[in-house]
């Protein structure tokens, strides 16, 4: 048994420690959603009580519907179009020899080292103007919202594509060539079937940090029913209402958790095949 312990068990041991570290901020979050009193003071990390009255008071009292569906439609079209000029893009510095085509991939990259945040003040002063010639594409609006997470999210999304698309043979797109097929056709016909698992788990990281955006979403989102669920949320803690709205607070935050799960639920099969795939060709 001592034996047993020094060379196996305390890696068990470490293991359950571990899951259980990991596990707490998440049992503790669900006492809190459900603790009858709904506030952080009486909250344990054992439930104490049972109630679904956090839940139908998030839903009474706040515009949380319509945070959770301003929350998916700008993630989920943020995600769907970056991951789609992603690839064109990607393809375009993989396949295509041009001139400048050094300088941009070095541009991308570079641009990339510096947080979208800093430039908020000329991004503000922009979309202030932009707002007043086209409405739909100002504050308060996720179309203009959904525009400012493209500009963020295409260089890194490039580069992560592009190597990717490296390890696929030039030779399929030369024989296709000869065959009579044209750029647009190898694109859609032979490459893009080729590179599911990298728009899947590209899709999915676009989608979990768009949801998860806080800083530029409150600074363009400010009326009540245009806020995404990370900025409504926030403001259920805020102004000393932390003690009070805890409850509600942990309740939106497992809803939150809902779409990324099922999100990942559906891109898991084309990651899993694909690495499968991969594997046997390997």
């Amino acid at each position: 048994m001592t034996r047993w312990l020094a060379r196996v068990g305390w890696r068990h041991l470490v293991g359950v420690l571990a899951v259980l570290f990991s596990l707490f901020p998440i049992v503790f979050v669900f006492s809190a959603a459900l603790n009858p009193l709904g506030t952080l003071s009486s909250t344990d990390a054992v439930p104490t009580g049972f109630t679904v009255d956090n839940f139908a008071n998030l839903f009474q009292r706040t515009a949380f519907a319509h945070w959770y569906t301003n929350s998916i439609l700008i993630a989920g079209v943020a995600a769907a179009v970056a991951v789609f000029l992603s690839l064109l893009a990607a393809y375009v510095f993989s396949r295509m020899r041009f001139a400048g085509r050094r300088t941009g991939l070095l541009s991308l990259l570079l641009i990339q080292m510096f947080p979208q945040f800093l430039a908020v003040v000329a991004i503000y002063i922009m979309f202030t103007r932009i707002g007043g010639y086209w409405p739909a594409l100002g504050f308060s609006s996720p179309w203009g919202l959904i525009l400012l997470y493209l500009g963020g999210a295409l260089g890194v999304n490039t580069w992560l594509m592009k190597g990717f698309l490296d390890t696929v043979p030039k030779e399929l797109d030369e024989s296709a060539t000869v065959d009579g097929a044209s750029h647009a056709q190898v694109f859609f016909r032979i490459m893009l079937p080729l590179v599911t698992p990298i728009l899947a788990i590209t899709g999915l990281l676009v989608f979990i940090g768009t949801v998860n955006e806080f800083l530029l979403a409150n600074v363009f989102l400010y009326e009540p029913e245009s806020k995404t669920l990370a900025v409504g949320l926030y403001g259920l803690i805020a102004e000393g209402n932390r003690d009070n709205n805890f409850g509600m607070f942990c309740a939106g935050s497992l809803l939150t958790a809902v779409p990324t799960v099922v999100v990942f639920q559906f891109l898991q099969r084309y990651i899993v095949s694909g690495l499968t795939a991969g594997a046997v060709k390997g």
